[in-house]
C-alpha cells in the first residue's frame, strides 16, 4: 500500500469511528474526545520512542512505575516537556478500557498527572490545561457511570485499532494528518462557527507561500488569530524545519481552539520548546510583544468583529494603532488585526492576511488607515479570491500582503476570483507543480512573483493611481474583469438578417400564388 493510499484508508477509518462512537451526541461536542484520544495515543508512542532509544530490549509500556526514578522523570521532562509513567500510556489504558469500572476517573487522574508533571519547567505553559476540554465526566458521554465508561472505552478501542505503523519519523507525519483531517472534517459540518477555528489546507498553503516568499530563512512565523494553528502548519509542511529557526507563535481567544492549536503542534513533531500559543485577546491583550519583530506573518482573523476600538480612549495611543492616527471602528475590527500584524513585522517580512473585501473601499477610518499604509509603501499586493473556498462562509474574501521592504511604490492587484474548481460543497483552490499545467496556487504566485501585468488577471498600480482613487484598495477597481459574452459580429449578422428576410419574402410570394390557385380551382367547380 503506497503512503497516499494509506493515509486515504486511515483518513476513511478514523472519521467512521468518530461517527459511529459517539452516538447521538452531536459531532462538533464530541470533537475534543476523538481529537483527544488521538493526541493521549501520539504523546504516549512519541514518549515511549524517547525512553526506549531503539533500544530493542527495553520495553517501555511492560515496566513497572517503581522503576522510574526521580533523575529520569526530570531529564524526560525537561526534553519532551512532560511525564508518563507506563501504567498512564495510551496502550496500557486502551488494553482494559472495556472492563475498568472506573475508566472515566482512572483517565481524568491521567490527564491531570501528564499536565501536572510539567509544573516548575519551562514547558508548564506549553502543556497546562491541553485535556482541560476531554470532560470524562460530562453528561454528553452518558448520563450514568457506565454509559460513560462505554462510550469512552469505544473511542480508545477505535483510536488504538488505526495502524499508524511503528513510530518514527516516516510514520509521525500520518498522526498529524489524521489530526488535521479530522479538524477539517468536523470544521466543514460546524456551519459558521467551523471557518473561525480552521482554515482550509489548499487556501493556508496559499497564504503560507506569500509571507515566505523568497525568504531562505526566517526567525519565526506568527498568527496573532491562530485557530487551530493550521496556518502555522502549513508553513511547516511547505518548507524545512530548519527555516524557521527559532519556532512557531500564535494568540488564539477560544480556550477550547487554543488547546487544539497545541495540541496541533504536538501532532505535527514541534517540540514545546520551539511553539509558543497563548491564550487571550490579540487586540485588548497582545502577547510576544517582546519576541517581535517576526519575519512572517500569517492570519485569518474573524471577519468584522465587534471591538473596544474608542471606547478605550488609551488605544490610540497604542504603538500598534498610533502611526495610523485613527482606530479601526467598533463595529469592524478588521483594520485593528492588520495594523496589528504590521506593528509585529520585521524590515525584511512579509504579512499576508485574509480580509472582508468592504474595508478595502469604505470610507471613513478605514479609508484613512488604506491611506497611511498606501502613504507609507506597507501593501505590496491585494488578491481577490472565489467565492465559497472557507468553511461557514460563501464570500469572496481578499488576501492584503503587507512588506515593509518593497523596492517599488506601485500597488499589485490580482483577479483570482476566476480560479478555483468545485468539490463537494466548497470550492477549492488546486496545486499543481507541472508548469505545463499549472495549478491555481502557482498561477497565482507566479504573478506575484514576476509583478507582471496581464489582462483582466494583475496590475502593478502607480501610488498616483491609488491616491487619486481616494486609496481605493478594491482589486475592480484596478482590474477589468473579463468581458465573458458571446463576440457579435454586426456585418454577419445584417447579412444573415437580409438573406432571412429574403427568404421570407419569398415564402410569401409562394404562399400567395399558392393560395391564388386554390382559390380558382375552387371558382371553377
Amino acid at each position: 500500500m503506497t503512503s497516499m493510499q494509506q493515509r486515504a484508508a486511515l483518513q476513511r477509518q478514523i472519521w467512521a469511528i468518530a461517527n459511529d462512537v459517539r452516538g447521538a451526541v452531536d459531532g462538533w461536542d464530541f470533537k475534543q474526545y476523538v481529537l483527544g484520544c488521538l493526541f493521549y495515543r501520539f504523546i504516549s508512542e512519541n514518549f515511549t520512542s524517547y525512553i526506549e532509544a531503539d533500544d530493542d530490549s527495553i520495553n517501555y509500556a511492560e515496566l513497572p512505575d517503581s522503576v522510574i526514578t526521580s533523575e529520569i522523570k526530570d531529564d524526560a521532562i525537561k526534553t519532551k516537556g512532560y511525564f508518563i509513567y507506563p501504567s498512564q500510556l495510551f496502550v496500557n489504558v486502551a488494553k482494559t478500557a472495556n472492563t475498568n469500572e472506573s475508566l472515566n476517573t482512572d483517565l481524568a487522574a491521567i490527564f491531570s498527572a501528564i499536565e501536572s508533571s510539567a509544573n516548575g519547567y519551562p514547558s508548564e505553559h506549553d502543556i497546562k490545561g491541553l485535556f482541560a476540554d476531554f470532560d470524562t465526566t460530562s453528561n454528553r458521554l452518558g448520563n450514568t457511570v457506565k454509559d460513560k465508561n462505554s462510550r469512552l472505552a469505544a473511542v480508545l478501542k477505535g483510536v488504538a485499532g488505526l495502524d499508524f505503523g511503528k513510530f518514527d519519523v516516516a510514520h509521525i507525519d500520518l498522526f498529524g494528518d489524521a489530526y488535521e483531517f479530522l479538524i477539517s472534517n468536523y470544521a466543514a459540518n460546524a456551519g459558521k462557527s467551523g471557518g473561525e477555528f480552521f482554515t482550509p489546507q489548499h487556501v493556508s498553503k496559499l497564504i503560507a507561500q506569500l509571507a515566505m516568499h523568497k525568504q531562505t530563512r526566517v526567525n519565526k512565523i506568527y498568527d496573532p488569530a491562530c485557530g487551530s494553528g493550521s496556518l502555522l502548519l502549513q508553513a511547516k509542511k511547505h518548507f524545512d524545519a530548519h527555516i524557521i529557526e527559532e519556532g512557531f507563535f500564535g494568540q488564539e481567544l477560544n480556550h477550547t481552539t487554543y488547546n487544539l492549536a497545541r495540541m496541533n503542534m504536538f501532532l505535527h513533531n514541534i517540540n514545546y520548546d520551539k511553539f509558543d500559543i497563548s491564550l487571550g485577546d490579540t487586540l485588548r491583550n497582545p502577547h510576544f510583544g517582546d519576541d517581535k519583530p517576526f519575519d512572517a506573518i500569517v492570519s485569518n482573523p474573524p471577519y468584522s468583529v465587534k471591538w473596544i476600538g474608542s471606547d478605550d480612549p488609551t488605544l490610540i495611543n497604542d504603538e500598534r494603532f498610533a502611526p495610523a492616527g485613527v482606530l479601526a471602528p467598533k463595529s469592524k475590527a478588521d483594520f485593528a488585526f492588520v495594523l496589528h500584524a504590521l506593528s509585529y513585522l520585521s524590515s525584511k517580512g512579509r504579512a499576508a492576511i485574509v480580509c472582508f473585501p468592504g474595508i478595502f473601499y469604505r470610507g471613513g477610518a478605514e479609508q484613512k488607515i488604506r491611506q497611511y499604509l498606501v502613504d507609507n509603501n506597507y501593501v505590496e499586493t491585494v488578491i481577490s479570491l472565489a467565492p465559497n473556498l472557507f468553511f461557514g462562509t460563501t464570500i469572496a474574501v481578499n488576501i492584503l500582503v503587507l512588506a515593509k521592504n518593497k523596492t517599488s511604490t506601485d500597488t499589485q492587484f490580482i483577479d483570482a476570483s476566476g480560479l478555483f474548481k468545485k468539490e463537494t460543497n466548497n470550492n477549492i483552490l488546486t496545486d499543481n507543480d507541472d508548469p505545463k499545467n499549472p495549478g491555481h496556487i502557482q498561477q497565482i504566485m507566479a504573478v506575484f512573483d514576476s509583478k507582471e501585468n496581464i489582462d483582466h488577471f494583475a496590475r502593478s498600480v502607480p501610488f498616483h493611481e491609488v491616491a487619486d482613487n481616494d486609496y481605493n484598495l478594491s482589486v475592480s477597481s484596478y482590474i477589468e474583469a473579463k468581458d465573458t459574452r458571446e463576440v457579435v459580429d454586426i456585418g454577419e449578422l445584417n447579412a444573415n438578417l437580409k438573406t432571412t428576410v429574403a427568404r421570407i419574402a419569398q415564402l410569401r410570394t409562394d404562399i400567395d400564388a399558392i393560395v391564388a390557385e386554390i382559390e380558382g380551382e375552387e371558382q371553377g367547380v
